[in-house]
């Protein structure tokens, strides 16, 4: 006889506490797990009492009890700062382990100048004393550089952290501890996580905010470094993009630009899930042929935005306008997004997390003008192109189109780029300038195109009122990529001006 064999049922995934900082629970993989004990690390500045804040904000928007224990700052410069960013203080709870009148009472100024003095167990005590009055299951330590000063050495003051962390695990709390001290092991092998806030100055512009997991038992979490920003409202974190986690079949099909000869050089026009770069040097129309594909995009009923580095919205408009396209209807109707750029406030993780959501948000056609705008932004950032490489990646996934704009140094002849991104991208434009007949004239070509055939040919390209034009192939001139051609045929073949 058989024996039937059962399967054991399966383990429902452990409950998570949300940290209410947006994108922090995506780092963490869900959350925090209950009643552990976690240490937050960073500098002054870096953002440690407001991530604390909203942590208790958000336990107290489930329900729960929450204490902030202070030891540092008074219970009015919490409730500043909860001002600040538009917070109901309220419903935490404060508790200041050392009161503004114990520091300037004569009879216990030796807490504070003579720390060997103390019992660092009175303070703790303390501490659980109003835990458990109050019943506490979120409670914040700041900080702990403060309670390190009170102790009479190394062994008494881990020993007092090891009674602590077993007395909040055997209650149901959660507790996060603040720390100024960076890379102490003593301390973050005792935590169950650690989580670590850096703010890094720049040469030019805003200070650069990051923040990693350096340790989290049990939990699958985002390693690396994520970018965060402290905005009215608290912390946002952006977490690292990661193009694998999304890997799958990419959507296809032709995007056309609504201008016919450009779409034969194309074998049709660009894909869907592909990025094109267009390069060529400054004027040469680079931006207006992007726009052209954005527009196009509007057109069949999609969305398109564009990422400008370089220029305004106005100046964009007023050029797209005196070329014919609709630019301003679907601006208005919201089918055209332009988000600009301040490259001296954005870091590079805020920048990826706007172009995702963008198209998580439906656009379909997405422009970073320009390439040579992002990488200036940024000259301190290391790893750009790998970055840059990841948000391609993931784009195509998504079945996005993106448009990369690179300006070429120089206008004629020798010309050269700031940074080699043609390898990153599935299909490259190239315009230039060349000269006949003592007249500057313009020249596209599709130097590639991965997946599909196309023309490789130079064609004559040009811009008027009557918008985007490109001639037939400049089979009469020879060298016209150099700048500098040498004519073999009549110049009649050239496309005439419109009047």
């Amino acid at each position: 006889m058989q024996k039937e064999v059962t399967k054991a049922p399966a383990k429902e995934a452990p409950r998570l506490l949300e940290t209410g900082v947006p994108g922090l629970d995506t780092v963490l993989g869900g959350g925090l797990t209950p009643d552990r004990v976690y240490l937050l690390e960073g500098t002054p500045g870096a953002g440690k009492t407001t991530l604390a804040m909203q942590f208790l904000l958000a336990g107290v928007r489930a329900g729960e009890k929450t204490l902030y224990v202070t030891l540092s700052e008074s219970e009015e410069e919490l409730r500043s700062i909860a001002h600040a960013h538009g917070w109901d203080h309220s419903g935490i709870n404060t508790l200041e382990v050392i009161a503004a009148d114990d520091l300037i009472d004569g009879a216990s100024q030796y807490t504070v100048f003579h720390p060997s003095d103390v019992e660092l167990a009175a303070a703790f005590r303390k501490i659980l004393d109003e835990v458990e009055r109050l019943g506490a299951t979120r409670v914040i330590v700041d900080s702990l550089s403060e309670l390190r000063l009170l102790a009479d050495g190394p062994l008494q003051f881990r020993r007092q952290l090891l009674a602590l962390k077993r007395f909040f695990s055997g209650r149901h709390c959660t507790v996060l501890i603040l720390d100024d001290q960076l890379f102490d092991m003593q301390i973050q092998s005792i935590a169950h996580g650690v989580i670590r806030l850096e703010q890094l100055p720049a040469n030019y512009g805003a200070h650069r905010r990051r923040m990693q997991v350096q340790k989290y038992r049990g939990m699958r979490f985002l390693s690396g470094f994520h970018d965060f920003n402290i905005v009215q409202g608290g912390l946002v974190v952006f977490p690292r993009l990661v193009a694998a986690e999304t890997r799958g079949r990419r959507p296809h099909g032709a995007l056309e630009s609504g201008v016919a000869e450009l779409d034969r050089l194309l074998g049709g026009g660009l894909e869907r899930g592909t990025s094109t770069l267009i390069i060529g040097a400054a004027g040469s129309g680079k931006s207006t042929l992007s726009a052209q594909f954005s527009i196009a995009a509007c057109e069949r009923g999609e969305r398109a935005d564009i990422f400008a580095f370089d220029e305004s919205l106005a100046t964009l408009a007023a050029r797209a306008e005196g070329l014919g396209m609709q630019f301003d209807k679907y601006l208005d109707n919201g089918q055209l997004r332009v988000h600009q750029i301040d490259p001296a406030e954005l870091s590079p993780g805020e920048f990826i997390h706007r172009v995702v959501r963008s198209a998580n948000e439906g656009a379909r056609v997405i422009t970073i003008d320009s390439l040579n705008g992002y990488l200036h932004a940024m000259p301190e950032e290391k790893f750009l192109l790998l970055q840059l490489h990841e948000l391609l990646t993931w784009l195509a996934q998504k079945g996005v189109a993106t448009l990369l704009v690179s300006v070429q140094q120089g206008l004629i002849g020798h010309m050269t780029s700031p940074i080699d991104t043609s390898y990153l991208a599935d299909t490259v434009m190239l315009l230039r300038y060349f000269e006949n007949a003592g007249e500057v004239r313009q020249a596209i070509s599709i130097m590639k195109k991965r997946g599909g055939a196309h023309e490789r040919t130079v064609s004559e390209f040009s811009l008027d009122a009557g918008g985007i034009r490109v001639g037939e192939p400049l089979r009469q001139f020879r060298g016209v990529l150099t700048g500098v051609p040498v004519y073999d045929g009549q110049s009649a073949s050239l496309m005439r001006s419109r009047p």
